[in-house]
């Protein structure tokens, strides 16, 4: 009973550290931080600009890799060319990834610098392909249905006024459909007050496709099923560089409408993480400060290995109780139950304290399930739109 009640409490505690404490510890380091010697923890005014005055910002291309966008993909180019940053020194490249549909056409009619018509090889074998084109200093990348603010590309480039700097990615704003039941919004807020807080003390632990940029001598080809928002920030860390989150630099996209659409998007990404974490090195502590290790262990080992977590405290607390444990384990017992049963009242009582619960339900089993969709069959490199978001 005594080992049972270890296992039990020690995955409790796991999850309540990765979910909520650790937040809480990096809010509490970055404010003793800021009382502490006078230490910078972001860039100071002066740097808000990446050169001198009297030199030209650096030439960036902007990459979309796109397949069978035809519906979204002369309004992304139209909003590239539309930014608040010099026309000639601004490439757009849109590299269709085995396009089938008039992606190319409607991509070149927009006024694409480049467009490449590749074979299916996948997102990040178009990037590549684009990359290897490319002519800019900075290379930045965005999903065809997600549109920058004006000031978006600025404010993005702004950040390699640090040349500790190697990676940086802006701020998602999903737009919701009426009558949508995903609580994707919810989470995103908090994930990304975890973001800048990581930002301001190390480095992001993972950065997101809609809006992100790299300098080009920090650009790394990855393998084409490990997606660049996870696989690219801890490398460059590695490298001893820094990985940032620019909260300024927005851009927009819609969000997926419903909690089973989100689960398959989370799932379809799960396949694509958990190459990263056990093959990609991403737990090879090897090349990171040590705040930055604890950091990949708290809010992406953690995480991502909750579904885990949650089972070992479901069963060892059946156990305990089977075997005359006292009223805490009840209690306990009583509260995991409720989170399962508001989870599955939701799928017919759409409120929102149950579509909460029935969402943090969903997103953790959709961990699970893309562990056992890549072990079992394995992950493809292509990918589809997923629902709702064009």
């Amino acid at each position: 009973m005594t080992l049972l009640a270890f296992i039990f409490w020690l995955s409790c505690a796991l999850l309540v550290w990765t979910q909520v404490g650790y937040r809480l510890a990096l809010g509490l380091v970055a404010r003793l931080r800021a009382a502490g010697p006078a230490r910078e923890l972001e860039l100071p005014a002066a740097e808000r600009e990446l050169r001198a005055p009297s030199q030209e910002p650096p030439v960036v291309s902007l990459i979309v890799a796109a397949h069978d966008e035809q519906e979204v993909i002369a309004a992304k180019v139209a909003n590239a060319l539309a930014l608040d940053y010099p026309r000639e020194r601004l490439e757009v490249i849109v590299a269709c990834d085995g396009c089938g549909d008039e992606t190319a056409a409607r991509a070149r009619g927009a006024g694409a610098d480049l467009v490449l018509e590749l074979p299916r090889g996948g997102k990040i074998r178009a990037q590549d392909a684009a990359v290897a084109k490319a002519r800019g200093e900075v290379l930045a990348f965005s999903d065809a249905n997600s549109l920058w603010d004006a000031d978006a590309a600025r404010e993005l480039v702004a950040a390699f006024a640090d040349r500790e700097v190697g990676y940086a990615c802006g701020q998602v704003h999903f737009t919701a459909a009426p009558g949508a039941t995903n609580q994707e919004g919810l989470y995103w807020r908090y994930e990304l007050s975890l973001r800048e807080l990581e930002s301001r003390l190390s480095s992001i632990t993972a950065g997101n496709g809609a809006i992100y940029a790299t300098r080009r001598d920090s650009y790394i080809v990855v393998d084409p099923i490990m997606g660049h928002d996870l696989s690219l920030p801890f490398n460059i860390v590695k490298e001893g560089l820094r990985a940032v989150y620019v909260p300024t630099a927005h851009a927009r996209e819609k969000m997926v409408p419903s909690l089973e659409g989100e689960f398959e998007r989370k799932r379809r990404m799960m396949s694509h993480t958990w190459p990263i974490l056990l093959q990609g090195g991403m737990l090879s502590m090897r090349g990171y400060p040590p705040g930055y290790a604890l950091m990949i262990v708290s809010h992406r080992l953690l995480r991502y290995g909750s579904p885990g977590l949650h089972v070992t405290a479901l069963v060892s607390n059946v156990a305990l109780l089977a075997l005359g444990a006292g009223i805490v384990y009840a209690v306990t017992l009583v509260l995991q139950l409720a989170l399962l049963a508001a989870a599955a009242l939701a799928g017919v009582l759409p409120r929102r304290a149950l579509l909460i619960a029935r969402y943090y339900v969903l997103t953790t089993a959709s961990c699970a399930a893309g562990l056992w969709d890549w072990l079992r069959h394995g992950t493809s490199a292509s990918w589809e739109a997923a629902e709702g978001t064009r």
